[in-house]
């Protein structure tokens, strides 16, 4: 692809798509280029470094958040529906949640959200710094769901790179259940879904959320 046909959205979304697969370690100019058809030097007339490609990346995905119209659902619907979301959003993507740690992000993928989350807890009752806290609250209840799922990805390709992750895995939990038998409650839940490594009961995203949005709407009738 001719540098004067590459357009930055391509490389954006590519770059998201790379991410995706390879995660941050795989991403770089090199297979970036190559994946676009390309070479590293056509895709610096664009982006300037990797680290300017993560951030345009990272905004990108927050588009893929659709925002609730607050003139035909309530707050609470609202509310669900964003978190609901976010959580999809983030658990398609683990690699933007692994760069919270190390980026920066901001940007008018991100801004659109985070001003239509405040605006939910406004339409609630919420101003001001407890419009805030909750949307704080319900955004750092779904970080805390996902990062399973970004760490499992993450494992799952170093895994990769020394057998077969799913027959590591299958020894670690075996060696793990070992160790459960000393303990009761650990033991009676071997060979359940909550013995899986780094599972979680089903819909405990889905309790933990009505939980919390419970909590918020008791704030309002106190």
């Amino acid at each position: 692809m001719a540098r004067e046909r590459l357009t930055k959205e391509q490389i954006v979304r590519t770059a998201v798509e790379l991410l995706d697969e390879e995660g941050l370690e795989g991403l770089n100019m090199r297979s970036l280029g190559k994946r676009l058809g390309t070479v590293a030097t056509a895709v610096y007339w664009h982006v300037k470094n990797k680290d300017e490609l993560v951030l345009l990346a990272g905004d990108a995905v927050w588009d893929e958040v659709s925002l609730p119209d607050l003139d035909v659902v309530d707050w609470r619907a609202a509310a669900e529906a964003m978190a609901q979301g976010l959580y999809a959003m983030l658990v398609r993507h683990p690699w933007l949640v692994q760069a919270f740690g190390s980026y920066l992000f901001y940007g008018p993928g991100k801004a659109r959200h985070d001003d239509h989350t405040l605006a939910v807890y406004e339409r609630a009752g919420f101003t001001g710094a407890p419009a805030d806290r909750a949307a704080a609250a319900v955004f750092t209840f779904v970080l805390g769901n996902v990062l399973g799922a970004s760490a499992s990805a993450s494992l799952t390709r170093r895994l990769a790179r020394e057998g077969d992750p799913a027959e590591l895995v299958k020894d670690t939990l075996a060696r793990a259940a070992e160790v459960a038998e000393g303990y009761p409650r650990l033991r009676a839940r071997l060979g359940t879904a909550a013995a899986e490594y780094n599972a979680a009961p089903e819909e405990t995203f889905e309790q933990g959320l009505r939980i919390l949005l419970n909590g918020l709407e008791g704030e309002l009738t106190d």
